[in-house]
């Protein structure tokens, strides 16, 4: 299944259940994703992130049915995911403009926010750097955060996972691990765990290549990483934007046109400083692949 299939599946599963409770990791397996990969690439593409569309998708349904119907203003709150009236009023103002009553009484002006189609559209003529790398099995040691695949991630918790890991410790200690011969020549990386994660309740890490010496450090763990192919893109810029670029361009121009697809595995941001805010600073994105 191709990355366009797999997002408009994606996207179809939360328009079939947009009345229920919606499982992110759920939704990331029509995908064939990660829960933190896919929300992660939903958010660059698409400007917004996945749980900004589930909102919006149903506060827009919202305002159709109390426009349309006799509905009461809690029945329509609990239908669309709120604990109660309050919770729904204040959503549903910010994001109309009027109240719910107000939408009830009719001649309300009402937003009306309409389900992704995903399309693809061949654009420019760019030209891409990237090379291909066949990685036999081995091992992260890393430093793993905590959160469910099955709930909204957003990119400032990982923001904040870097900050704590850069003033607690955690990255002179990982650099104690890394081997001479290592895979990702000396630079701390932060994976984002796929289909191989043994525990859903860590899709992303901070880690380095492990040489198998004793771990001495608590909060520390070694984690077995498949043999994949990757492919392996240089990123120059200041980050976030540089990364948030190269990401948009990867999903948008490369893999729609290319032999290879996402296959699900553990992918890698390959970090060699943390001089992030330099113009000219250069990291990589590695992306687990398969043949189409």
């Amino acid at each position: 299944m191709d990355w366009i299939t797999g997002v408009q599946r994606a996207v179809d599963y939360v328009e079939a259940h947009m009345t229920e409770p919606i499982d992110y990791e759920e939704v990331a397996k029509q995908a064939y994703s990660s829960s933190f990969h896919f929300q992660r690439v939903f958010s660059i593409l698409c400007g917004f992130t996945l749980g900004e569309y589930i909102r919006m998708r149903r506060l827009s349904l919202a305002g159709s049915e109390l426009a349309a119907s006799a509905v009461r203003v809690i029945d329509a709150a609990v239908k669309y995911g709120y604990d109660s009236s309050e919770s729904f009023s204040r959503a549903f103002t910010r994001f109309h403009g009027v109240t719910p009553s107000q939408a009830k009484h009719g001649g309300a002006a009402l937003k009306s926010f309409s389900p992704l189609s995903v399309k693809l559209i061949l654009d420019g003529g760019n030209t891409m750097d990237y090379r291909i790398e066949t990685m036999g099995a081995f091992q992260l040691i890393c430093k793993k955060k905590q959160v469910s695949g099955k709930e909204e991630m957003t990119t400032e918790e990982i923001t904040r996972f870097w900050q704590a890991c850069n003033t607690d410790g955690t990255i002179p200690a990982l650099c104690k691990y890394i081997p001479a011969d290592n895979v990702f020549g000396n630079c701390i990386v932060g994976a984002c765990f796929g289909k191989d994660a043994a525990d859903n309740e860590f899709p992303y890490a901070v880690g380095a290549h492990y040489n198998g010496m004793p771990v001495a450090e608590d909060g520390l763990a070694v984690v077995e990483i498949p043999a994949h192919t990757y492919v392996a893109f240089p990123c120059v810029g200041s980050m976030p934007e540089a990364f948030e670029r190269l990401y948009q361009q990867i999903y948008s121009e490369f893999f729609p046109t290319s032999e290879y697809q996402p296959c699900g595995g553990t992918d890698f941001e390959v970090y060699p400083s943390a001089d992030v805010d330099n113009p000219n600073y250069t990291c990589e994105i590695w992306i687990a692949v398969e043949k189409k």
